[in-house]
């Protein structure tokens, strides 16, 4: 396991997750560097979830804790912990789908508000201000990401690629340091893998953001990755670049399988 950087964005040192008798995740530490992109691989039922679940507060860990920017955040509720600058997304989408594209956008700026309750009822200047930025910021990232012409459609009705887009869009409303994709590539065709690989890519290099990535698709994990981490049963298996991660023999037994699926994934 490589030691994390003195100046890590996000750190889980040595957490454990249980419920009941049944162990989760067991002493799992890992590190995000700031403008790290660094891919969480591992079979289903490894545990990438659940620690995703604990780094953006959904779980807390029964050991172990987790730090963002160096400060403890283990505990925090989500909304607190997406107020420091962590982001996500979900494997199953969670749009409100009766809402237009525009609407769906407007909801995560409530995180960056200003005001409080009595600031929006007298809808003074600095409330009228605000709520011009808000707009001119939300046509700016659906034009960004292509989907300005659905910006008044029901978000349900997007084609599905698209909604896994606007999912990505939501999050970065919050102006996040961190993004965390869980299975973004998840029911995508390979015409919308390339376009989400592209996407992902131009997030991290023209806003900066780190992010931190959960799938399976290994062609799009080794496709845009810098670095991997690998979970198998709830415990670290292997980190390091996707060459390094490729060839390790724990690796291939637990997750990649024969030659075969070495050449699949390398693929």
């Amino acid at each position: 396991m490589t030691t994390a950087p003195a100046k890590a964005l996000l750190e889980a040192r040595n957490c454990s997750l249980r419920f009941g008798g049944i162990s989760a995740l067991t002493n799992v530490s890992l590190h995000i560097s700031p403008g790290e992109l660094v891919g969480l691989i591992g079979p289903n039922g490894a545990g990438k979830t659940s620690l995703f679940n604990i780094l953006t507060g959904v779980y807390r860990p029964t050991e172990g804790e987790v730090l963002f920017e160096g400060r403890p955040v283990t505990g925090l509720p989500p909304h607190s912990i997406n107020r420091l600058g962590m982001a996500r997304t979900f494997q199953n989408i969670r749009l409100f789908g009766s809402l237009d594209v525009t609407m769906n956008v407007r909801t995560s700026f409530i995180a960056r508000l200003r005001g409080g309750l009595l600031h929006t009822i007298r809808r003074g200047k600095s409330f009228r201000s605000e709520e011009e930025e808000i707009r001119e910021e939300g046509r700016r990232l659906l034009a960004y990401f292509g989907l300005e012409e659905a910006a008044a459609h029901p978000s349900r009705s997007l084609p599905y690629g698209d909604q896994r887009r606007l999912e990505i869009v939501r999050a970065l409303a919050t102006k996040p340091r961190l993004l965390l994709l869980d299975e973004p590539a998840a029911g995508m065709n390979p015409t919308e893998k390339e376009e989400l690989k592209r996407l992902i890519s131009r997030i991290r290099s023209e806003f900066g953001t780190a992010i931190l990535l959960v799938e399976h698709d290994m062609k799009v994990v080794m496709g845009i990755c810098e670095r991997l981490v690998v979970l198998d049963r709830g415990s670290l298996l292997s980190s390091g670049t996707p060459a390094e991660v490729r060839a390790d023999p724990k690796v291939i037994a637990a997750y990649l399988g024969t030659s075969s699926g070495q050449t699949e994934a390398a693929a």
